[in-house]
C-alpha cells in the first residue's frame, strides 16, 4: 500500500506540469521551452542530491555498461514523453491532456507480455514470460471509463483539431513512459535509487533538449522570464519530487506485475489534481455533474486497483519472479 500512496502523491506533483503547460501556452510561450527548461533545471536540482549523497560515482558505472541501452530508453522514457504532452498543451486545456494520458494506465497493462521474468520457481523450472495481468487490466477499464465520462462531459466546448493535434501526441507519450520506465528498471536490476535512475535518464536525454533549445533560440529567440520561472516550478514539482516519487513506488513494485500495474493506474488522480488546479487557476473552466461522476468513478477504480494488487502480491512472493529485459 505505500507504493500504492507515492504513486498518488506523484500524481499530484505531475498535475503541475498540465496546468502550468497550459498557462504558458496561453500566455504565448513555445512548448519546445517548456519542454526542454523542465530537463535543463531538473539537472542540477538532482545532480546535487546524488552527489550529496555519494552516488555518483555508482551511476556513471551503470550508464558505462550499457551506454546506448541508456541512451536509446531516456529518449523513449522522457523524450518521447514530455515533449509530445508540451505540443499537445498547445492546442488542448489541460483537463483534456491529463485526460487522454490516462491511456498510460491501460498502455501500462498491455505492455506487461513484453517483458519475461528471469526467477526460478520452488521446483528449479525457470519462471515464464510474464503474463499480461487481467484483474489489473479490468480495473484500469474502470479507471478509463470514469475518465471518458469526464471527456464526453467537456467534449462539446472542444473542436476536433483540438482532439487530434492534442490528443494523438499525448497517446504516444502515454506509451512511452512506462515502457522507457520499465526497461530503464530492468536495466539497472535495483542497484541504482530512484533519483539516481531519474538522474541518469535525464543526463542521457540531454541531447535533445539542447538540440531543441538551440533550434528555438535561434528560430524565436529565447524564452520569456514568466516562462523560465514558470518552468523552474515544473522541473522541481513534477521533474524532481513527482518523478522520484513514481519511480520509487515502481521500484517497490517491481517482481510484482499487478502491483506495478496499480501503481502506474494511480497516475489516474493526475486528472483530478488537474481539474481543480486548471478550475482554480485558468478562468473559464467549469466542472459539470457528469465530471464530477467521472471523478468519483476514477477514485472508486484506484481503490479497486491497490485491493486487487494486494491480492496478486502474495502469489508474486512465493513465486519469487522478477522483471528483466527481455
Amino acid at each position: 500500500m505505500r507504493a500504492i500512496f507515492l504513486g498518488i502523491c506523484a500524481s499530484f506533483f505531475f498535475a503541475s506540469s498540465f496546468v502550468l503547460n497550459r498557462m504558458m501556452s496561453n500566455g504565448g510561450g513555445s512548448w519546445i521551452w517548456s519542454a526542454s527548461l523542465r530537463y535543463i533545471f531538473m539537472l542540477p536540482l538532482l545532480l546535487l542530491i546524488v552527489l550529496l549523497r555519494g552516488q555518483f560515482t555508482s551511476l556513471v558505472k551503470e550508464i558505462r555498461k550499457h551506454p546506448w541501452q541508456w541512451f536509446s530508453w531516456s529518449f523513449v522514457g522522457f523524450g518521447l514523453f514530455y515533449a509530445p504532452l508540451c505540443f499537445s498543451s498547445e492546442y488542448s486545456p489541460a483537463w483534456l491532456v491529463a485526460g487522454t494520458w490516462q491511456f498510460t494506465i491501460v498502455a501500462g497493462s498491455l505492455m506487461t507480455p513484453l517483458f519475461h521474468t528471469t526467477g526460478i520457481l520452488p521446483n528449479g523450472v525457470p519462471a515464464a514470460r510474464t503474463k499480461m495481468p487481467l484483474g489489473a487490466l479490468g480495473m484500469s477499464t474502470v479507471i478509463l471509463g470514469g475518465i471518458i465520462l469526464m471527456e464526453i462531459a467537456q467534449v462539446e466546448h472542444v473542436k476536433v483539431s483540438e482532439i487530434l493535434l492534442g490528443g494523438l501526441p499525448v497517446i504516444v507519450a502515454a506509451f512511452a513512459y512506462p515502457l522507457g520506465n520499465r526497461k530503464m528498471m530492468q536495466l539497472c536490476e535495483g542497484r541504482l535509487t530512484a533519483v539516481q535512475r531519474t538522474l541518469g535518464m535525464t543526463i542521457c536525454s540531454l541531447p535533445l533538449w539542447i538540440v531543441l533549445s538551440v533550434y528555438q533560440w535561434i528560430a524565436h529567440g529565447l524564452p520569456s522570464e514568466n516562462q523560465t520561472v514558470q518552468s523552474c516550478v515544473v522541473a522541481v514539482c513534477s521533474g524532481v519530487i513527482a518523478t522520484v516519487l513514481f519511480f520509487s513506488a515502481t521500484d517497490m513494485a517491481r517482481g510484482n506485475a499487478h502491483q506495478l500495474a496499480a501503481v502506474e493506474a494511480t497516475q489516474a488522480g493526475e486528472v483530478v489534481f488537474t481539474l481543480l488546479g486548471e478550475w482554480m487557476l485558468i478562468p473559464g473552466t467549469t466542472i459539470s455533474v457528469l465530471g464530477l461522476v467521472g471523478l468519483f468513478i476514477v477514485v472508486v477504480g484506484m481503490v479497486l486497483h491497490s485491493f486487487s494488487s494486494s491480492r496478486g502480491h502474495q502469489q508474486a512472493k512465493e513465486n519469487q519472479v522478477f522483471d528483466v529485459a527481455p
